[in-house]
């Protein structure tokens, strides 16, 4: 058979070459797309970007559209045509090798995934806390943390089908109170706040651009599990086109929801705005639901990280980048169950240190290189293999979308704080240290082994 033929039976088989069972199809990455996107940011979205913009808010979630869309269609064209585990990681180390991949899966698995996922799990017992006070004693708080993880790893263990039950029901869960938001509280907005009476500067768009990028933020963790997408030729560009797309439909109304309701209030209701917003479209009940629904959200978002994230953690492993004992597959359910363990336990620990915090400032611009890395892969990937063959999906212009993609990230790049570009560049040091440090060790185990 032509490497193609075979290329093309991996795809339709029922098993990846990996070992993984192939059960994702479209609705459901598009559904984790939504659900790992859709997490505590819209909580308090509103309000921040109403206080830099005011009305003129669309302007900012317009541009971030464009933006986002450039980016996640060199996610749609590379993702088709690399089906193997791993998402950013393993476009990035097919295109540029095993150092680069490396480099990546450290940003992407630490610099991201784990230090977002420690912040949202203090952050959701936050909001717990209000009806639970009892949390706030440090013996039930880490009771809590250890009995949630346990529960989100042993459930993504049992099989990937078990985690998409999961997460399908959370999205259901947290999208029912955003939507009623959304369609009764159209019949409550006063026309004259949605009304542009100033225009910001260019500099505030760009500062509420990037903290809109980041509300984006996570789709791509729904491609780690791609050993586990069936059909992932179509199913990945459908997938992230429908998460995408349902979640700016959401973001834009709920948007002008509150500002519709709250009008130049919203600018002063920045830890939670929606539950204000809710408060005048309910009354009181109004706030216990938006409570209830960002815990759900949260919760949502890391049962949905815990499916995608340990996929990249085991694609390295099995990679060699990482400890080979973290690419263990489970003789029974077929899923990376000591890397799902890692994960929950190392996200626990963090969490519990509460030296997360400086950490987390390296998280947006991790994402960011993370995103200008695959789309130079895309690049690297036409110029090297010739476009994609027929079947996947290829993106309009060759080239064009890539590098606007590129212009964007790096315009994003440029609102980063001094602190955060230094956190990324230590992050960054200590991630080629690792690997020049495994490289070196690998070479002396093989020379010991000559011997």
């Amino acid at each position: 058979l032509t490497l193609s033929k075979v290329l093309l039976m991996e795809d339709t088989n029922d098993k990846s070459n990996e070992g993984l069972v192939r059960t994702i199809g479209p609705a459901e990455l598009g559904t984790n797309v939504f659900n790992l996107v859709v997490g505590a940011g819209i909580f308090v979205l509103p309000g921040i970007i109403a206080a830099q913009l005011g009305p003129a808010a669309i302007v900012a979630y317009i541009i971030c559209g464009i933006a986002i869309t450039l980016i996640f269609l060199c996610y749609a064209e590379i993702g088709s045509r690399i089906t193997r585990s791993g998402g950013s990681y393993a476009y990035i180390e097919e295109a540029f090798g095993p150092f680069a991949g490396f480099v990546s899966s450290m940003l992407l698995w630490f610099g991201w995934a784990i230090l977002s996922d420690a912040a949202l799990l203090i952050a959701m017992i936050g909001i717990i806390t209000i009806a639970v006070p009892e949390l706030a004693d440090p013996f039930w708080r880490i009771l809590f943390m250890i009995v949630l993880f346990t529960f989100l790893a042993v459930t993504n263990i049992r099989g990937v089908k078990w985690g998409v039950k999961l997460y399908v029901f959370n999205t259901i869960a947290k999208l029912v109170p955003l939507a009623l938001l959304v369609l009764v509280g159209i019949f409550s907005i006063n026309y004259d706040n949605l009304v542009i009476t100033q225009w910001p500067t260019l500099e505030n768009i760009g500062a509420s651009t990037l903290i809109l990028i980041f509300a984006f933020s996570g789709a791509e963790c729904a491609l780690n599990a791609s050993g586990e997408v069936k059909n992932s030729t179509k199913t990945v560009p459908r997938g992230l086109l429908l998460g995408i797309g349902s979640i700016f439909v959401l973001y834009l109304g709920l948007q002008t929801v509150a500002q519709g309701v709250l009008g130049p209030e919203l600018a002063n209701n920045t830890e939670a705005p929606l539950a204000a917003a809710a408060k005048e479209t309910f009354g009181e009940w109004g706030v216990k639901m938006l409570i209830v629904g960002g815990a759900i959200s949260i919760f949502s978002t890391l049962s949905g990280d815990v499916l995608a994230t340990p996929r990249v953690v085991f694609a390295s492993a099995r990679d060699g980048n990482l400890p080979k004992f973290l690419a263990k597959v489970h003789p029974k359910y077929k899923t990376p169950y000591v890397a799902i363990i890692f994960y929950a336990i190392l996200i626990v620990l963090i969490a519990l240190s509460g030296t997360f915090k400086p950490l987390a400032i390296m998280a947006s611009g991790s994402l960011l290189l993370i995103y200008a890395g695959v789309s130079l892969s895309v690049i690297k990937l036409r110029h090297r293999d010739g476009p994609p063959r027929e079947g996947q999906f290829k993106i309009p212009g060759k080239v064009t979308i890539p590098l606007l993609s590129l212009t964007v990230i790096g315009w994003m790049l440029w609102q980063l704080t001094f602190d955060e570009a230094i956190g990324i560049i230590i992050l960054i040091g200590v991630s080629v240290t690792m690997y020049i440090g495994r490289s070196l060790w690998i070479k002396y185990t093989e020379g010991k082994n000559d011997i």
